[in-house]
């Protein structure tokens, strides 16, 4: 059967260095870091990655108080993405829009406010507000966008660890192929900053950053790293079918032509490299493209010592020592986003197909060989006169892998095939 071509048609983003996609590209570019120190009010002073959006911008402030961070986060990205893809929601029919929001965790940040809350009343339940229900709820995020713009198509909040932003995209895509959409909003979201139990537990697990520096806490593939930089953000694509983006003459970022998704099943959080190399090798698959027709690849690496390892001997698996193929991270800029990271991180690498440049890894001073990444881009961006495909990775806990690879529309690939 026919597949349907899908194309990205909008970006909409906040993050810790940026507010939109020529914000945050330019950035990317320049080297300028979003990580800084932050004052949590259990934990003391941690690194974290913060947002500076306007969040009354397309919410009033009794709307924002009553709502949570990581919908604000999402129905700023959304506006932003429609606007950006030129959609105006008068002239469609909203039924046949669906919203998929990626999140790592949802639920923790609004429980743990309300049980400090309540501290003040000698933790008196008659104190616990009535908001804490919808607002706690596993599909919060994507359900007040659609109350915010008044969309009445499907909407879901995927959890999927920090695999989350890549696998709203996917399911978005996957929506439009069947049919169920004609639009899709989708992409990922974090509050993760918003409680201390987040810091706490990688802080004990020995996986939570710390330098002097707050700008180059986060280092992924060098000898030095120690850790993940907590952060929090949002990214969510417009995706519509070719076709019918064609028709409308809408700009196209690129066209999602591959993707994957697979499980370690090994363990609860240390990754497995050979199930990473299989996802990787289900997208190339599904592009119907060889590992050498990759041009970008823009690794999860956390900056943490088994991760980054982990994950530079599977791509190493399916690259070896391809030339053409080049490696960056973007975490090094913003930290983690957990459930935007997948999606933050392919929207910075998108412009790469018009201005031509891929970015460095900053933070990179010593490679360790232990990862076995070649043809790393550190120190400063560097340019390719013909980038045709970039493929994005996004793992989490519990083993959830994710992969997509996305096309650049303006050119074509003379190299098709399966990987074996």
């Amino acid at each position: 059967m026919r597949r349907e071509r899908i194309a990205i048609t909008g970006v909409g983003l906040t993050c810790p260095n940026g507010n939109n996609l020529v914000e945050f590209r330019k950035n990317l570019l320049e080297g300028k870091s979003g990580v800084t120190i932050f004052k949590e009010k259990l934990m003391g002073e941690v690194l974290a990655g913060l947002c500076n959006y306007d969040e009354n911008k397309y919410q009033t402030k009794k709307e924002r108080r009553r709502g949570t961070r990581a919908a604000s986060i999402g129905i700023y990205c959304a506006h932003e993405a429609l606007s950006d893809a030129n959609i105006n929601l008068m002239d469609i029919d909203k039924s046949k829009i669906g919203i998929y929001v990626g999140i790592t965790e949802h639920g923790i940040v609004e429980s743990t406010k309300e049980i400090l809350s309540i501290k003040e009343y000698d933790y008196n339940v008659k104190y616990i507000s009535h908001l804490l229900n919808p607002n706690a709820i596993a599909n919060n995020p994507a359900g007040e966008i659609s109350l915010n713009l008044g969309i009445t198509g499907p909407h879901y909040t995927l959890g999927a660890a920090c695999a989350a932003g890549n696998i709203g995209l996917i399911n978005g895509a996957q929506m439009l192929m069947l049919g169920d959409v004609d639009i899709a909003i989708c992409g990922g979201v974090s509050e993760s900053t918003e409680t201390f139990l987040i810091f706490g537990s990688f802080k004990n697990e020995g996986a939570l950053a710390n330098h002097k520096y707050p700008e180059k806490a986060c280092r992924p593939f060098d000898v030095d790293r120690n850790g993940i930089v907590i952060s929090e953000g949002g990214c969510l694509f417009i995706l519509e079918r070719l076709g019918d983006a064609l028709t409308r003459n809408a700009k196209i970022y690129g066209e999602v032509v591959g993707y994957g998704i697979n499980t370690d099943a090994t363990d609860y959080v240390a990754p497995n490299s050979e199930r990473q190399a299989q996802c990787m090798v289900m997208a190339l698959n599904k592009a119907e493209i060889h590992p050498q027709d990759i041009n970008i690849i823009n690794t999860h690496a956390t900056s943490t010592l088994l991760g980054d390892e982990t994950e530079g001997k599977a791509i190493y698996k399916i690259f070896e020592n391809h030339k053409n193929v080049y490696i960056t991270n973007t975490k090094s800029y913003i930290g983690h986003t957990m459930g935007a990271a997948g999606a933050l991180e392919l929207a910075g690498e998108l412009p790469s197909f018009e201005d031509g440049f891929v970015h460095q890894i900053l933070n990179l001073d010593n490679l360790d060989t232990k990862c076995m990444v070649t043809n790393v881009v550190r120190n400063e961006p560097i340019r390719l006169d013909n980038i045709k495909y970039i493929l994005n990775n996004s793992f989490g806990m519990l083993g959830i892998n994710s992969a997509v690879i996305i096309k650049n529309m303006n050119k074509t690939c003379t190299n098709g095939g399966n990987v074996k």
